[in-house]
């Protein structure tokens, strides 16, 4: 398994065995630059892998593209070159007062509501981050001084339907669905984690996710402008401490 991988063109040797994991490959160069002697490794469609290291260790970045079955593809490819932990690194948007744009969420676990992971397992399965991962974050974003919640998330597949409920046919549906989630305490939506969180406990791997809200309840649209002007750096770091969690070793029982 440790060939080249057919989607991102990776071989073994080429990652080390922890990967952070953008959507969008022009990100990819910005969290890499955190890391000491980054180097491009590869690009083929979605995925653009760089390799540095981390106090001494190696960490590779890698996009995985939007949604969760380019996420899958990536994650799979990723696990038969020997990654053990995945953490993802992405924008959300909040669905409770109170959760802000800039500020960061970690994910705990996600709400399965994407059509990926059920190929895998049924949705009864849990799709919970790792729970050193999520400890190591969340101190960190509170060490940083930066707003930063923990809790669910909610993944899925469509964007404008949740961006747009009220333009869509199933409008009615829609709005109430975004309701439950709401009262359910969900704090935010994304497209990856959840498939993240589910193939790392069935492989027996590590998974976390940190995201930084762009967009707030009530907003149907997504400012590009505002986006660009904000300042990611925040959730790499963070993401980066978590990394640095799974380098520890084991306690001794």
């Amino acid at each position: 398994m440790g060939g080249v991988q057919y989607h991102i063109r990776l071989k073994t040797g080429d990652v080390g065995e922890a990967v952070l994991l953008p959507g969008d490959p022009g990100r990819v160069e910005a969290v890499a630059r955190l890391l000491d002697k980054p180097r491009h490794v590869a690009s083929n469609r979605e995925f653009t892998t760089y390799t540095g290291s981390l106090d001494g260790h190696p960490v590779s970045v890698c996009s995985t593209g939007i949604g969760s079955p380019s996420t899958a593809i990536a994650v799979e490819e990723l696990a038969a070159l020997g990654v053990t932990t995945f953490i993802r690194v992405g924008t959300t948007g909040s669905i409770q007062a109170g959760i802000g744009f800039g500020h960061l969420v970690v994910a705990t676990a996600a709400v399965r509501d994407e059509g990926t992971t059920p190929a895998y397992v049924p949705l009864g399965y849990p799709a919970v981050a790792d729970h050193a991962l999520v400890a190591a974050m969340t101190n960190s974003g509170h060490r940083l001084g930066h707003p930063t919640h923990a809790g669910i998330v909610r993944s899925h597949d469509a964007l404008y339907p949740d961006l747009q409920a009220n333009r869509m046919p199933r409008h009615t549906e829609l709005a109430q669905a975004a309701e439950v989630w709401q009262r359910a305490r969900v704090l935010c939506n994304d497209m990856e984690s959840s498939t993240i969180f589910t193939l790392c406990n069935l492989r027996g791997l590590r998974g976390g996710s940190v995201l930084m809200v762009v967009n707030e309840p009530g907003e149907e649209g997504i400012d590009p402008d505002r986006v660009r002007r904000l300042d990611l750096t925040p959730m790499f770091r963070v993401a980066l401490d978590g990394v640095r969690q799974a380098f520890q070793p084991a306690p001794v029982h």
